[in-house]
């Protein structure tokens, strides 16, 4: 065989083998930017698609809006540590029950107590019936919001009052759950100077309807 005959060798190009390892590249360097793609598309359409949390209450405690004859203040409600009260409470506001009554009972440096008549005297009575008494180390500070009950370590219904002053005597054996908040103390403290017969202990009915137009849940 001559040397013209002998089968040749076949020797790549140098250049094409780099041209298609670099084409190569370029095509799985796509492929991770059409994957990435989809993926944030995935995310941001499921983050638009997912219910929102607007439905009157804030994210964590709630805050609720007293808006009385007297003027506006804010309480925030301890869902963190009292959630069966807070729930019981919210679930009354958000259903207009505390809309129209009066605060019925005020002791000036003690508490304003309110949510269980209207002004001509009638009793109005929680459907959800008394809560199991909740307990929790939230204190009976000033501003404290607290279930007004029959007795000591008894469960309410609906009934509240409000802190004038620190009343530590009744921590755990009220159960306090929120607090006023922001200066929403100056109403409180004018509520409860109003002038009334004493009923024995400090406390009575004001002479002047003190009225609860209503309460809302807003956030903080």
């Amino acid at each position: 065989m001559s040397p013209i005959d002998q089968p040749r060798k076949r020797v790549d190009n140098p250049p094409q083998r780099l041209q298609k390892k670099s084409r190569k590249w370029i095509y799985l360097a796509l492929i991770l930017v059409v994957v990435v793609i989809a993926a944030v598309a995935i995310v941001v359409s499921q983050n638009l698609l997912s219910p929102s949390n607007d439905n009157n209450e804030p994210e964590g405690n709630p805050v609720a809006l007293f808006d009385t004859s007297f003027g506006t203040f804010k309480v925030e409600l301890y869902r963190d540590k009292m959630p069966e009260t807070v729930d019981n409470f919210v679930k009354l506001v958000n259903d207009g029950f505390y809309n129209g009554v009066i605060f019925h009972r005020i002791g000036d440096n003690f508490m304003i107590q309110g949510g269980g008549y209207y002004p001509n005297g009638t009793r109005k009575t929680s459907p959800y019936g008394n809560i199991p008494f909740e307990t929790s180390d939230v204190k009976h500070i000033d501003g404290a919001i607290s279930m007004a009950s029959t007795g000591a370590k008894v469960g309410g219904a609906a009934e509240f009052f409000i802190c004038d002053g620190a009343q530590t005597f009744l921590d755990g054996n009220y159960a306090a759950f929120g607090v006023v908040i922001e200066d929403g103390m100056d109403v409180v403290r004018t509520i409860a100077a109003q002038p009334h017969p004493d009923s024995g202990d400090g406390t009575g009915k004001p002479d002047t309807d003190i009225l609860i137009n209503n309460i809302i849940i807003i956030s903080s």
